[in-house]
This record gives C-alpha cells, sequence and structure tokens, in this order.
C-alpha cells in the first residue's frame, strides 16, 4: 500500500495553535444562517469545542494525466479557486475532497494547499491545513476483463473503478489536526465478493443468479470504486475521532443488470457494516491485512459523496437508508436556502421529488435526475451535533456567480456539506 501524509516542520508552531483551538475567521457574503457557515469554536474557556468535518465533491478531476498537477502549480485556475474560496468561507478543521485526481507522492495535494488554500482570495481569509492524507484510487486501474461485458476489454468501464487513467477522481483528505498516521486504513483492495451477501449484479439474460461477472472476474473485482480509508483525526482534548471516507460509485451509466447500482449499494454498506463492528464487520480486511471494523468505543464521523438520496434518483434498495437509519449514525439534515430557489428555478424532475430540496447537496440534470441529497457528513450519536449547513448560496447572493452559479458551474455541481460536533471532551462509558 502506497500512502502519503505529509507534515510540514515549518508549520509545526500552526499545527500546535490548531491543536489548543478551533480557528474562527469570520464567513461573508452568506445569503441565510445555514449558509453563512459561522466558525465551529469554544463557548468559554474550558467548555468542550466543536470541530467542523465537511465534505466537498470539488470536481478537482482532469482528463488526463499530470493535467491537474499543471493547473495548480500556479495560483491562476479559476476554478481551484472558486473551490478553495468555498473552503475558506466555511472554514472546515477537517475535510474530505472527492473528485481529485491522485497524484503518486501528494504533489497535487500540497499544490493545491500551497498556491489556493493558503491564498486569500476575494477577502476570504487563507485556511491552513498541516497535514493531508493521500492514496491510491481504483479509478482507471486496468482490471483486464471485459467488466462492461461489451466484448471489448479496455477503457474506464473495464477499470476497477470507471477512469480514464488510474487515481483520477480520486479524493484527498486535509486535516488542521494531527493524523494518526499508525493507525489509519485503508480498504483499496477489499473484493466485493468477500461482502458476506453481497448484492451482485445479475444477467437479466441467462437463468443463473447473480452472474453478470464471470467467476475469474469476482476473483479480482474490487467493491471499492475509489476506495474506503479510516483516516483518524487526534482532535485535541480527546481520543481520535476516526473520518471514514470514500466516494460510491453513481448507481447509473449500466443496463439493466444494475451492475453499478448494486455496486453503489454495497459500497455504502461497508461503513454501515464497519461501524456496527463485532461480528457484523469480522468479514472486513483492510490493505495491510488486518481485520474488523470500529469497537463500540471510538467516535467516528462518515463524509464523502454517496451518489445515493434516500427519496429520489436511482439508488438500489434505498441504499443510504443503511446509514441514515443505522443505530449508531446520527442525521444533522443539513439544510440551505439556495437549494430550495434551485430546485424551484431548475424544475424538471425536482417538480416530481418526494423529499426535502432544501436537504439537496448537487445540482444535477433537470431532466433526470433533477438535484439530489448526494453528500453526507454523519457523525456517531455519541458525538453532540452543534450545528450543520449546505454551502448553496441564493442568487440574491453577491457570492453566488463566482461560487455557485448554474450549469456550467464555476466550481462544481456538488456543494460543501459541514458539520459541527462536540469534540474538545471525550464521551465517557
Amino acid at each position: 500500500m502506497r500512502t502519503h501524509m505529509r507534515i510540514r516542520p515549518a508549520r509545526l508552531a500552526l499545527a500546535a495553535v490548531a491543536a489548543l483551538a478551533v480557528a474562527a475567521f469570520a464567513v461573508t457574503g452568506a445569503a441565510t444562517p445555514a449558509a453563512t457557515a459561522p466558525a465551529a469554536k469554544a463557548d468559554t474557556p474550558g467548555k468542550p469545542t466543536a470541530t467542523r468535518f465537511a465534505t466537498f465533491n470539488a470536481s478537482l478531476n482532469r482528463n488526463a494525466p499530470g493535467q491537474l498537477v499543471t493547473d495548480l502549480s500556479t495560483p491562476g485556475n479559476a476554478q481551484a479557486a472558486a473551490v478553495a474560496e468555498t473552503i475558506q468561507r466555511t472554514n472546515p478543521d477537517v475535510v474530505l475532497v472527492n473528485e481529485f485526481d491522485h497524484v503518486e507522492g501528494g504533489l497535487a495535494a500540497e499544490l493545491f494547499r500551497e498556491n489556493y488554500l493558503e491564498v486569500g482570495h476575494n477577502g476570504a481569509a487563507p485556511v491552513d491545513y498541516p497535514y493531508y492524507f493521500v492514496a491510491p484510487s481504483n479509478t482507471g486501474v486496468p482490471s483486464e476483463f471485459d467488466l462492461n461485458n461489451n466484448g471489448v476489454v479496455g477503457g474506464g468501464d473495464d477499470a476497477f473503478g470507471f477512469g480514464l487513467f488510474p487515481g483520477q477522481f480520486g479524493m484527498v483528505v486535509y486535516s488542521k489536526y494531527p493524523i494518526a498516521t499508525d493507525d489509519v486504513r485503508t480498504f483499496q483492495h477489499f473484493l466485493w465478493k468477500d461482502m458476506p451477501g453481497a448484492v451482485l449484479p445479475d444477467d437479466p439474460a441467462t437463468p443463473e443468479p447473480a452472474d453478470w461477472y464471470s467467476p475469474e472476474e469476482l476473483g479480482v473485482f474490487r467493491l471499492s470504486s475509489k476506495s474506503h480509508w479510516d483516516v483518524p483525526i487526534e482532535v485535541p482534548g480527546r481520543k481520535p475521532v476516526h473520518f471514514l471516507v470514500s466516494h460510491p460509485t453513481p448507481p447509473t451509466f449500466d443496463g439493466a443488470e444494475d451492475r453499478n447500482g448494486t455496486r453503489n449499494h454495497d459500497e455504502i454498506r461497508f461503513w454501515a457494516d464497519y461501524v456496527a463492528g463485532g461480528r457484523t464487520a469480522a468479514y472486513i480486511y483492510d490493505d495491510e491485512g488486518g481485520r474488523g471494523g470500529l469497537g463500540r468505543g471510538q467516535d467516528f464521523v462518515i463524509a464523502g459523496d454517496q451518489n445515493a438520496d434516500p427519496f429520489d434518483g436511482d439508488s438500489y434498495d434505498d441504499a443510504i437508508l443503511q446509514l441514515l437509519d443505522h443505530p449508531r449514525v446520527r442525521d444533522p439534515h443539513p439544510t440551505s436556502a439556495g437549494a430550495v430557489e434551485a430546485a424551484t428555478r431548475d424544475g424538471g424532475a425536482n417538480l416530481t421529488h418526494t423529499g426535502p430540496a432544501a436537504e439537496d447537496t448537487a445540482d444535477f440534470a433537470d431532466g433526470a435526475p433533477g438535484n439530489l441529497r448526494a453528500d453526507y457528513v454523519l457523525p456517531s450519536k455519541r458525538l453532540t451535533v452543534r450545528n450543520s449547513g449546505v454551502y448553496w448560496l441564493t442568487s440574491a447572493d453577491p457570492l453566488f456567480t463566482r461560487l455557485v452559479g448554474t450549469f456550467p458551474f464555476p466550481a462544481s455541481d456538488h456543494r460543501l456539506v459541514w458539520v459541527d460536533v462536540r469534540t474538545g471532551r471525550a464521551h465517557g462509558r
């Protein structure tokens, strides 16, 4: 397993400061309390503090290897600047960035940090993340099999995760607090077939069940379309909080066999089993051979673009409810006024949706599937939620055109989701 975690010696003083208190930069130009994202902070000295966890599918993926490094090597890329300003104005302490191409050695992650996050944009204060974590992704890694059964081996559909090159659509975790590097677990190579009761796709043209993939293909087919990471964050004043991050495949771009829908379901199920722990998680193994899931006394935050809405869209068998209805998981129901405005403005499929528009996090095609709740930050029930929101500004906000906009979007078709949880004092048992 090749991973990259960087701590800058020159920033150790900053890291020590971050370990004592959460930064509280002001957020300006927001239209609603949910969009304002007031900084998480201690109420009074000695009282428990709040730590802000966030996820943002930032669409910092490119069409060719090396292109993201080129774009981030100078501070002039407009999209990267819009992504960075969004992060600065919400100021999370720990943030997962989805659709960030993986570059060996962490070069892209460092360039984005140094040329964009640490440079103020349009009056937004710079944000400093002394720690980050990146690791390889299954996207674009050739399987050497015809996984889409079109008679040709090769291309994105036949990779372990859809991608035009290895690492496309990867991810990165940035943190103001140290990462417990010795305890990080990755699950890039976990095989789908090794999940008990896996919902394997079925070829509707044959009488045999669950036979879309051959036994030889299942012998190498990885569950995660990107990867699943357990990244313990050393939040000050308490034991580490496990930041459980992933980006399941969209439940679309397939056929009647629903191979992407079923995979999305089981990628989400992985975390449901992992946080259940005990016998439920006994089948799980990580890339270093460690087995099992989280213990009952460990706190966590599940984050990522899950590509599944609890009410609308194309998910298989209520996939996201495996987390939202989980006895150990808390759903803060973050909202925004901008999402409500967008659903009305965009019309189309949004007019037939049954879920609350205020909880949408992604602005998808108006005809289908419409805007959906796709991105989640879900703390364990042992953590108290102080605040939450979706950074989706209304069109009246002066920042709307630069940071949110309408298609083609200035930053991403997804919105940053944040949740403040009380972490200054460990929960007793």
